[in-house]
């Protein structure tokens, strides 16, 4: 007999896990639609070379890709949604008047997975404000991050910012240095004696990480010219637009997975996820003939923030024989109601949580 086995980075999700996940993204959703977001849907695959010339810099190397049957050209599965919300804003949306506000869910795949996240399917959910570079525009973006998060039902919410361009402004400028790319990527790595040897003056860029108030606080000090001072200032600003409803860290330079964000990133963090459950910032969308428009954006994973779906089954059992009506009034008051089928079906064997008699709910 042939053992059916699903492809190594992919996996069935089953109850409770699948409805905890779909709760989530319902959940997000409504946020994003209370502060103005509307959905928009794009499909799955789109041509590989219109997919991967939207973002700037971006790239199609995670991307699973094959030959379209009918117009015999490479097409592409989306590996993120990000530039498809940026397709649809710059063609079916390019009349809209800016900043124009989209959110989408939808489910991604990668060419391979990794040592952290071997799943390389994914369903992501996301919010972008397109057409304006600004700190309130940010803040926005932030504000519904973290308030999605906490709806979904998250809990030690934490942000952790970086400044992805920041080597760059500062060596365009104020502490000039030959290998840019280089210093970059040890200062990711946090190598102290790299950066000693590239860049000395650098260094206590590597110190400047940690609880957002003493982090913003040593970049300050460690920022003599002032070039970054309309940086620090808008994160401040966004800081406190947040308050107390996340913890604040920030890591000046750090870069994996804010390749092609440009003055702002952020990564999103919920107790009990084991790892990061979003990420975000500022970006460049790029449009035909090399035009640029400005986006602020972030996306989210519903399975990383449902976690296990834990306490997620709360399931009435109703006895044959039990008024259909009272089965309505039940659901109406917000039970997920299993209807015996046969008189020896039971309980347990419905996987519920509590039994319907006499007119209500009792627990097992």
């Amino acid at each position: 007999m042939m053992t059916m086995l699903l492809p190594e980075g992919f996996r069935d999700r089953l109850p409770p896990h699948a409805d905890a996940a779909a709760a989530v993204e319902s959940r997000v959703l409504g946020v994003a639609h209370a502060y103005g977001y509307e959905r928009v849907d794009p499909p799955l695959a789109e041509f590989a070379e219109g997919l991967g010339s939207r973002l700037k810099d971006g790239a199609l190397s995670d991307a699973v890709r094959f030959v379209d049957p009918v117009s015999q050209r490479t097409m592409a599965i989306r590996p993120d949604i990000t530039a498809q919300v940026a397709r649809i804003a710059a063609t079916r949306m390019a009349h809209h008047p800016r900043p124009v506000r989209l959110s989408y869910a939808g489910s991604v795949l990668k060419l391979r997975g990794g040592a952290l996240q071997p799943e390389r399917e994914a369903r992501q959910i996301g919010c972008e404000l397109i057409g304006l570079d600004t700190v309130a525009a940010a803040r926005e973006v932030v504000t519904v991050a973290v308030e999605a998060l906490g709806a979904a039902g998250a809990s030690g919410v934490s942000v952790d910012f970086t400044l992805p361009d920041l080597v760059d402004t500062l060596a365009a400028g104020a502490l000039p240095v030959g290998d840019v790319e280089r210093l970059r990527d040890r200062l990711d790595a946090k190598d102290a004696g790299a950066v000693a040897a590239l860049a000395p003056d650098y260094l206590p860029l590597i110190e400047a990480a940690g609880p957002f108030d003493a982090a913003i606080a040593r970049l300050r000090s460690f920022d003599a010219s002032g070039v970054l001072t309309s940086r620090l200032d808008a994160l401040e600003a966004i800081a406190a637009a947040i308050g107390d409803r996340a913890t604040l860290t920030l890591d000046p330079t750090e870069r994996h997975g804010f390749e092609y964000q440009t003055w702002l990133g952020f990564s999103l963090f919920a107790a009990g996820a084991t790892r990061e459950v979003g990420r975000g910032g500022t970006y460049t969308l790029m449009h035909e003939g090399d035009a640029e428009e400005a986006a602020t954006g972030f996306s989210l994973f519903a399975a990383a923030i449902a976690g296990d779906g834990a306490g997620e089954r709360r399931r009435l059992f109703l006895p044959v024989g039990t008024p259909a009506a009272d089965g309505a009034r039940m659901r109406a008051a917000g039970w997920v109601t299993v209807a015996a089928l046969e008189p020896g079906d039971t309980p347990e064997a419905q996987l519920c949580t509590h039994l319907y008699a006499d007119g209500e709910a009792r627990a097992l």
